[in-house]
Formats: C-alpha cells, structure tokens, sequence
C-alpha cells in the first residue's frame, strides 16, 4: 500500500488524498509538529543545500505548509496590512503558481513583531483555507479558485491575528480572535457554513484586563484522544478548555494562565502521554493537566502551576515522554518532564526562538529570529547539538518538513533546503 493511499484511509472519504510527507497545517499533519519521514537536511547555508528560493513582499510569522506538490504561505502586500495574500508555489522548483489578494478598508492594530498575516494556511489535499483576521475566512481549491468566503467579524487586538486554522475529518477548526470578538468554531469545508460555534469570555475589549495588563490568545488548538474520545485543546487568555469536536461544548476547562503581568497564551499545548502541558506568555506559568475529568478540573487533575517560564510564543514537541519547548528568551531551549514540569536541562541557543520545534528522522528543529536553524537531538539528560544552519534573514516562522526537504519561510523569502 503505498503512503498516499495509507494516509487517505484516516481522511473522510470525500476528502482528496494528503501524502504521507504532506506537512498540511501548522505544526504538521498531526499538529504536534513532528513528521514521520525518516530523515531531512541537516546541513545549509544561504548559498548551500538551497533546493530553491523566493521572494515575498513583506515580512510575516505565518509559517509555510506543504500539499499536494505546492507550497502555501501568507504574506501581506503592504505595510498596512491593506492587501493580504495566500502565495502557492510549486514545490519541486519553487515557480509561483499563483497569488489571490483580499482587501480590507481599515488598517487594523497590531504590533511591530507581528507583521500582517501571521496565520498559516491549512489544506485537506484538494482545497487551502486562509484566515485573514478581520477580512475573513477564505477558501481556494488547489489551482487558485476561490470557493468561498466568510466574514468572521472583527478581530481588533493591539497586537494583532496569528492563530491557524486547521482540517479535522468533516471540518474546518478555528480558534478565531484575540480582542473582544473570541470564539472557536467548526466550519463546513464545502461551503464554509458553521457547523458550531462556541465564545470564550473576555474582560472588556479582550487587550487590557481591568488592571490595564495586556490579555489575549494567539494559540492555534490541538486534538487529542482520551478513552477513545477526541478532544480540541485550546489555550485561553484565563483557562485551558477542553472541547467536544462534535458539537463544540466544553467537556472540561482548567484555570491558572493568568498572571501578575497579563493574562496570554502564544503556543499551543503539547501533549505527553496523558498530560496536557502548556505554557503562558510573557513569563507565563508552566502547567500541566492529567487528562481526563468533566466541567471545572483545576482541582482535580492540575499537576502543577510553575510561575515565572521564560518567554513563551512558539511551541514544543513531545518525544519519548519528555516535552522540548523554545523560548523567546533565554535559555532559548529546554527539557522538561511533563509530569512533575521539572526542568532537565537548559541550553541558550544562539538568539530567541519565535517559531516552534518541529521534529523528523530522529532528530529536532528550531529556527530563531535571525534565521540560523538549531538541529539537535532529543535527549532527556543533555543538550546534544548537531548542527547550526544560517540563512542570513530574520525569522518568526517554523520549518515544514516534507519530501525530504525542509520549507523556511523568512523576512523575504521562501527557502526549500535539501538536494
């Protein structure tokens, strides 16, 4: 049986057929941000090991996916934020297929370390889906065609949209916000109908708590099993909810992620064996979460609430029991044990970490702000480093393995790594 027809048989049967290589949402195709092949490029530079290399007109921390041959990534095409695009790319050479704009009238908020289009797109192997904050939700099929679109409302937020839609069988996922207008919902990927929608409460206008720190979710939701049961977990601004992907209802929720500094949440849980492990921004707490429980678990099944985490805005991986996280700050990477949310080890890298780790052929992946790309191995006791790889361009975005290749969007361009 070969991959592509392996990997259809966990799809909805009306669903084209994804590879088995495909890296089809953020954080791949499992969104746990580790792939199943069995090796990638260890080695680059800017000038080496460059299979290919675009522009893009502006900078952007939406990070590329990888479908069906083709390469999608965001970019917006002007500095306020006007004209925000999906680019498709081929993959094996790096021609543009094509590019479709959407236009909106109001330049919204966002910060400066938040360019426009910080999303990344999502595709089920024969259509991608974008959001585009506040000018909507768009659906293209594979050539370029616009299927349709829906207009989600407004999401106003001093620092703007980041949070990824994503395919689960017969939907579309989305965390949709920050700002007062925050909910996450499941969308019809034929039509683009809601099929449910459910809010989460804010404090006032969704920036400031009423003690005027900041506040906000930028968390991009994950989907695990529990007793055979399915769950989307999603990282608020005060709580960690646990949805049914049915019907939406909140099957249990967990408090803690605010703070003394604010009350946010920039990456997406992790989960190791049975416990959910998050961590909230801007120095945010580490908790951990034994899975399981109904309404109000925070009492029941909360591990530990660790104060005080470094910087927290891309997202780790679980391997063997052990959680890997990047950090804004310093130390850049660590290892922890999620079951107790002890510290193994702490290495500072060589700069922050804004993308997340990503993992194939046994081996891991971070890139930092300035586009030098950290490959290290996972291993509980130790740092153990085996390569360090510059492209030469700042970076925010995380790397999509696919094929053999790895995917890195930067500041200017899209770089494919590999021979």
């Amino acid at each position: 049986m070969d991959r592509c027809l392996l990997s259809t048989l966990l799809l909805v049967a009306a669903a084209a057929p994804l590879c088995a290589d495909d890296w089809p949402s953020f954080r791949g195709p499992n969104g746990d941000g580790l792939s199943k092949e069995s090796s990638a490029p260890v080695q680059w530079s800017a000038t080496e090991n460059v299979a290919w290399k675009a522009d893009l007109p502006r900078p952007g921390n939406g990070s590329p996916i990888v479908a069906a041959g083709r390469v999608f990534v965001t970019s917006a095409e002007d500095a306020e934020g006007k004209q925000r695009s999906l680019y498709c790319f081929d993959a094996k050479n790096g021609d543009k297929l094509w590019v479709r704009t959407v236009s909106i009238d109001e330049q919204m908020p966002t910060h400066k370390t938040n360019p426009y289009c910080g999303s990344t797109p999502a595709s089920d192997g024969k259509r991608v889906v974008v959001f585009h904050g506040s000018a909507g939700l768009y659906c293209y099929d594979l050539d370029g065609n616009e299927l349709w679109s829906r207009n989600l409302g407004e999401f106003r937020h001093m620092w703007g949209y980041a949070a990824s839609p994503f395919f689960y069988r017969d939907r579309i996922i989305l965390h949709a916000g920050p700002g007062k207008n925050v909910f996450l919902t499941a969308i019809n990927p034929a039509n683009g109908d809601e099929i449910w929608s459910t809010p989460e409460p804010v404090e006032g206008d969704g920036n400031r708590r009423e003690d005027k720190n900041p506040m906000g979710s930028w968390c991009t939701p994950v989907v695990t099993s529990v007793n055979g049961k399915d769950l989307i977990i999603c990282m608020m601004p005060t709580r960690v909810n646990a949805y049914d992907p049915e019907s939406g209802a909140i099957i249990w929720s967990c408090s803690g992620i605010p703070h003394s500094r604010g009350s946010l949440a920039y990456s997406s849980p992790v989960i190791a064996d049975n416990v959910c492990f998050v961590t909230g921004g801007y120095r945010g707490p580490t908790i951990g979460i034994r899975l399981g429980g109904s309404n109000d678990v925070t009492k029941t099944h909360r591990l530990y609430r660790k104060e005080n985490s470094p910087q927290s805005i891309g997202s780790g991986v679980a391997v063997d029991g052990f959680i890997y996280r990047p950090n804004a700050g310093a130390p850049a990477i660590q290892c922890l044990d999620p079951q107790t949310g002890k510290v193994r080890w702490s290495n500072r890298g060589v700069g922050a970490n804004w993308g997340s780790i990503v993992g194939a052929g046994g081996l891991l992946y971070v890139t930092n702000q300035d586009g030098t790309t950290l490959v290290f191995k996972p291993n509980p006791d130790k740092y153990e480093e085996i390569a360090r790889n510059k492209l030469g361009d700042n970076c925010n975005a995380t790397p999509a393995i696919s094929g053999g290749k790895i995917f890195i969007r930067t500041d200017g361009h899209m770089f494919c790594l590999g021979s």
